[in-house]
């Protein structure tokens, strides 16, 4: 599979988003964006070759191609596509991402992503950036790796982790999880173990642990709320939580994040 590596940590700098509409049938076209990056979401078939390989265009495909990377279009009729072109950071986190690939179930949230950019381009380029970021991000999860690396997250730990992020404010419990997650209690309990190193049940206790840290020290919320925040609305027993796992009552949590006047202030 012919991919390249893009880096995604940075918003990605925009220089055009539009519909680039093309043809007629046997028009070629040869070209390369010296300085840019190519986001194109098509509409229509075609062939194109990059940088020597060979590619079939159908409906509902997705290209991203490197600058100074040349690219030959073979229309077979009038051809629409949605594109960006775009300038992407060199540093961080390296993606591996096919040339032109599938956008399959995700084929409506990119094509709404790349038109609300289209729409906010003229006036709010911030958004537009945001969009095409967010789409970007979407393309990169397209095509899985063909091989798991070390830290790679089974499909049902990121599932359950998913459900019991959105739910820390209610009750739960491991085998409502492992439904959700689709496998058996004693299987999820096994991968959670092997993915994370604690068990379903004390996973859920630590991030509760951590968002009510956060709430006590960056929020004004009253001490119940946060323990109702965080699905322990029994305040004896929030209280005990905190002493056991954050080593502070909830009041002594709040005031290592707001420190008296004069205090925690440099001479």
């Amino acid at each position: 599979m012919h991919t390249v590596l893009a880096h995604l940590d940075d918003p990605p700098a925009l220089a055009a988003v539009g519909v680039g509409v093309h043809g007629p049938a046997g028009q070629v076209d040869v070209f390369s964006l010296p300085d840019l990056w190519q986001l194109h979401l098509y509409g229509y078939e075609a062939d194109l070759t990059v940088d020597g390989t060979a590619h079939a265009i159908r409906p509902g495909r997705v290209s991203l191609v490197p600058p100074g990377t040349e690219v030959r279009y073979r229309y077979r009729g009038r051809s629409e596509h949605l594109y960006a072109h775009l300038r992407l950071s060199s540093t961080g986190t390296a993606h591996n991402i096919p040339v032109i690939q599938r956008a399959g179930a995700e084929l409506h949230l990119l094509t709404a992503q790349l038109r609300q950019a289209l729409a906010a381009w003229p006036h709010t380029p911030a958004r537009a950036t945001a969009e095409v970021w967010a789409a970007l991000w979407r393309i990169a999860r397209l095509t899985p790796p063909r091989e798991q690396s070390a830290r790679a997250v089974h499909p049902a730990v990121a599932a359950a982790t998913a459900l019991i992020e959105a739910r820390l404010a209610e009750s739960l419990t491991v085998p409502e999880i492992a439904k959700a997650a689709g496998v058996s209690h004693n299987h999820l309990t096994r991968l959670f173990r092997a993915a994370t190193g604690h068990t379903v049940v004390g996973y859920i206790r630590a991030r509760r642990m951590e968002r009510a840290r956060h709430f006590l020290r960056a929020t004004t919320l009253s001490i119940p709320a946060v323990a109702a925040s965080v699905g322990i609305p029994d305040l004896q027993a929030f209280n005990k939580a905190c002493r056991r796992e954050l080593g502070a009552s909830p009041r002594g949590i709040r005031a290592e994040g707001h420190p008296a006047p004069g205090e925690g202030t440099p001479p």
